[in-house]
């Protein structure tokens, strides 16, 4: 008997990336997915980075990598051409003919729960309690319909087949009580039950689902298909957003205070060294316990931070006037890092999403140690 090829394929680990680090949950701006390479193709090595430079590359290749997995975008403004006689198409080419594949999950890692900034949390020593800037749980309809109880399944099953009754890990979900319908039909009509001009009563079923907003055309013409009445009764009430788990940045909590100065060694000392460094912005022996991060640049989320009740922020990339007038307004400390350093915990994360799936399936995972940074000499 011939074992079981247990083998991944470059479609599988990315298949499996994107299921933790949904496509969806990007920037409408932004470019992830593959770039490069061949889904069919074995991945035995994968290697993991924020940036896929040119010593990343060299890594990848000399290891003998079969996928590079990178945060940031190689290809994301305007690229209209990959020559090797431009960096970024040189580190392409390289990248094909060395049989390498790559990926990138950017600011769907960024808003996935968990993400880049739970990485950070947790190399903080951070308990989350949510996300900085929550998305909204996706659009959805709550549909009730009337259906006579003979034709509940085909109804039902072909709403469902459309779209209907999906709630986080479970399908096919609905609710229903019975009851009885009454209608005339008129001159014109042509009534699957009941006599023109006679008032028909019918044990019916009041059939409950929720239906994603973007798929209201096709459940409801699912419904018009498999339905039995010519005129079939159902309403449709928008329901409220709700507040998701994903989202970008995240709050959470030190399990005991610290003063500020305190708290800044714990940055430097959990995070990659970089010629950048930690800088904080504060009383130093202001206490802080509840801290807000973001991996990556956050100053967009200063005025935000600010409302939250939060002692501190940490994020990279702040520059001087908006951190000075966020200290101004009497906000929370501010702890800036490199960008590359309040992103490079991901890459273990990432990391151990694959070899969970993979466990038995002969593939070897590394994160570069590279330093990506593009900072390289400080001073004073």
């Amino acid at each position: 008997m011939t074992a079981p090829d247990t083998r991944a394929t470059v479609g599988d680990i990315t298949r499996c990336l994107d299921l933790a680090y949904p496509p969806e949950l990007a920037e409408s701006w932004d470019s992830v997915g593959l770039v490069c390479g061949d889904p069919n193709e074995r991945a035995a090595k994968v290697l993991f980075a924020v940036d896929a430079t040119a010593a990343v590359v060299d890594e990848a290749l000399d290891w003998g990598a079969d996928l590079l997995v990178a945060h940031h975008p190689l290809l994301l403004r305007g690229v209209d051409r990959v020559g090797t006689d431009t960096p970024k198409g040189a580190l392409i080419h390289r990248l094909i003919r060395g049989g390498c594949a790559l990926f990138t999950a950017h600011t769907n890692a960024d808003s996935a729960d968990p993400g880049v900034s739970d990485a950070l949390a947790a190399a903080l020593g951070l308990r989350i309690e949510g996300p900085l800037a929550a998305q909204s749980q996706r659009s959805l309809d709550k549909w009730v319909v009337f259906i006579p109880g003979d034709d509940v399944r085909a109804v039902t099953n072909a709403m469902f087949a459309a779209g209907a009754g999906q709630i986080g890990d479970y399908s096919e979900c609905g609710w229903s009580v019975t009851g009885t319908g009454q209608f005339r039909p008129g001159d014109a009509a042509n009534p699957a039950i009941g006599s023109v001009g006679e008032l028909e009563r019918v044990t019916e079923d009041r059939y409950e689902m929720v239906v994603p907003r973007s798929r209201r055309a096709q459940v409801l013409a699912a419904l018009r298909s498999a339905h039995p009445y010519e005129e079939p009764a159902f309403d449709v009430y928008e329901l409220a957003e709700m507040p998701a788990p994903t989202g970008l940045g995240r709050i959470g909590r030190l399990a005991e205070p610290e003063p500020l100065s305190v708290f800044t060694q714990r940055v430097g000392i959990s995070l990659p060294a970089t010629a950048w460094g930690v800088r904080a912005a504060g009383d130093p022996d202001r206490m802080i316990e509840r801290v807000a991060v973001c991996g990556g640049a956050g100053d967009s989320f200063l005025s935000l931070v600010a409302k939250l009740g939060v002692d501190a922020y940490v994020t990279a990339d702040l520059r001087h006037h908006p951190a000075d007038e966020h200290l101004r307004s009497g906000g929370p400390a501010l702890i800036d890092v490199a960008h590359w350093a309040s992103e490079f915990p991901w890459c273990d994360q990432a990391k151990a999403v694959v070899d969970r799936e993979f466990a038995t399936a002969a593939v070897e995972t590394r994160v570069s140690d590279r330093r990506t940074d593009p900072w390289t000499l400080a001073h004073g």
